[in-house]
């Protein structure tokens, strides 16, 4: 997979794309990841990417012909250009195996007040990472590209590390433990020291099934539970009370 990051400030994105996951990916020749500058597209002597609004003002505006001479001059037939933005739909697991099924991404890093409105004849779609607001598109597309590269294959240690996260199954994931086996009084849950691998497995499942229904209820509204997931929430809503903690 090719990212390529349309932004002012490149020299952000240097330690975060040199480090764990994304760096071994980088490495393998699984992703490759550019950070461009957008100055590199402005045509006058002072590399100027940002001009005053017209109608008056606050703020800057960032300038719709050097966006559209950046995307023209990156774009190949396989790219979907994404905008970093607040009015952006909110990114999710799902949206994130949607972009990682294309060849090549272009993100575009907004900053200022924004860009200009005709900038959007170049922009496939606007992603935002919630609801509030930062001070450019950097640290969104640097979230954005790590949730990506976690899906290419062979970029995490193991191959099926990524399946049993949080959202990937439509669940938060099940509580880890590791040694020692009792911290401060509190000991490891004995199904996990058992051998029993169902059990274990649906341990877990129940786990991820309590969790998801304790914090994160609306992720439940409109899941087709199988006929497991059916039994352990009896259990969960009315049933042993040994997994409430």
């Amino acid at each position: 997979m090719r990212i390529d990051i349309l932004t002012l400030f490149p020299e952000m994105f240097v330690s975060p794309f040199n480090s764990s996951i994304i760096k071994r990916a980088r490495e393998k020749g699984l992703a490759d990841i550019n950070p461009v500058n957008l100055r590199d597209f402005a045509e006058d002597r002072h590399r100027q990417v940002d001009d005053y609004p017209y109608g008056g003002g606050p703020g800057m505006v960032m300038k719709a012909d050097i966006i559209i001479r950046a995307v023209e001059a990156l774009r190949t037939d396989f790219t979907r250009v994404v905008y970093l933005s607040p009015q952006g739909r909110v990114l999710t697991q799902e949206k994130v195996r949607e972009l990682a099924a294309w060849e090549h991404l272009l993100l575009i890093c907004g900053h200022y007040e924004g860009i200009d409105e005709r900038s959007h004849t170049v922009i496939d779609e606007e992603i935002s990472i919630g609801d509030f607001v930062l001070s450019g598109g950097e640290i969104p597309a640097m979230v954005l590209t790590d949730a990506l590269v976690r899906l290419i294959p062979g970029a995490l240690g193991a191959e099926e590390a990524h399946v049993e996260e949080s959202f990937s199954a439509g669940l938060l994931e099940y509580p880890h433990y590791t040694r020692p086996r009792e911290v401060s009084g509190l000991e490891v849950p004995a199904v996990l020291l058992s051998g029993d691998h169902q059990a274990i497995r649906r341990w877990r499942k129940k786990l991820s099934l309590q969790r998801t229904l304790l914090k994160r209820p609306d992720l439940l509204l409109n899941r087709d539970f199988d006929t497991e997931e059916r039994q352990l929430l009896e259990e969960i809503l009315f049933g042993r009370k040994e997994y409430a903690k």
